[in-house]
């Protein structure tokens, strides 16, 4: 690892499943969004990972919350890559693909399978919440070619080992093409347990292999956020963090905002001898040229 070596740092800015109540620091207007944004685009990260909430913090798949947080945040920052979420359980496919189609955010997450999806409390020995999140190869075939028609990088989340080899069917038929942005999320009950071991193991099964021409790169939920972000940079990989995946510093205080955590981020990354990627530097490794986002007005006009 080297200074010529930098990581895409990513911001999950909000996420839908934590409230205020839990931490302070979520977002819920578009205002408050341009705000963490700009906190984590100051402390290095280049893309921020986008759920919409209304603005009294309600989860939202609407289009005009999604271009109302966008524009904001864009009308602050001048330049960011935007990723929006696709995941949803019990929302439409074709809602989901209607503010994708309406707004073309450069990157669009895609879960690569379907799984059980749950938070267990050991101090209570039960689940605080369990679904059945679905995505079937239906599924990601119609958001896929949805995405290819829009332009969108889809970013592959894989939340296990076979939703790595998810990827060979698209491939092979041609809907994919490298460089792919892989991230692999570890830390969910139900998916592959967060360990580094684990993500080495997953990272060697990335195609190319972790050094090959396809980005890949770590979501760790909860507090193994950190030893995980560790490993992954270690390993070459990029990173995200963010109010959506864990609320806590690496001392165990709560972040008082996205900035918070992406300088964590960053600290780690300058440890072990890299540094962030420049918005212009994560757009060339991903592939993604800057364009205006649909229906969202650039910072001059916005002001």
């Amino acid at each position: 690892m080297s200074l010529e070596d930098p990581v895409i740092i990513t911001c999950s800015i909000s996420g839908v499943v934590a409230n205020r109540d839990q931490c302070p620091g979520i977002p819920y207007t578009p205002e408050e969004y341009a705000a963490e944004a700009r906190r984590a685009v100051d402390e290095g990260a280049s893309m921020i990972h986008i759920h919409a909430r209304t603005p009294n913090g309600v989860p939202s798949f609407e289009v005009e919350d999604f271009r109302a947080i966008t524009q904001a945040i864009l009308a602050e920052v001048d330049d960011v890559i935007i990723n929006y979420s696709t995941g949803a359980i019990g929302v439409s496919l074709e809602k989901r693909i209607a503010y994708l189609q309406a707004l073309k955010p450069d990157v669009a997450a895609l879960n690569m399978g379907s799984m059980n999806y749950a938070k267990y409390s050991a101090r209570r020995r039960g689940f605080v919440f369990q679904a059945v999140f679905e995505n079937s190869f239906e599924t990601i075939d119609a958001l896929l070619r949805a995405m290819n028609e829009l332009g969108i990088k889809p970013e592959h989340e894989c939340f296990d080992l076979g939703h790595l080899g998810n990827l060979d069917p698209f491939l092979d038929m041609g809907l994919l093409g490298e460089p792919l942005q892989i991230s692999c999320v570890m830390g969910v009950n139900g998916g592959i347990r967060p360990t580094a071991r684990n993500l080495a193991h997953m990272a060697e099964n990335v195609p190319g292999g972790p050094d090959g021409p396809n980005n890949w790169g770590v979501i760790g939920i909860s507090r193994d956020q950190w030893s995980l972000i560790a490993a992954a940079l270690t390993l070459g990989g990029n990173v995200r963090a963010g109010v959506e995946d864990n609320f806590y510093l690496p001392d165990g205080s709560m972040a008082r905002s996205n900035g918070d955590l992406i300088a964590a981020a960053r600290r780690l990354a300058e440890q072990v001898g890299r540094r962030p990627a420049s918005v212009e530097e994560a757009r060339a490794m991903l592939g993604t040229p800057r364009r205006a986002v649909a229906g969202v007005e650039p910072k001059a006009a916005a002001a």
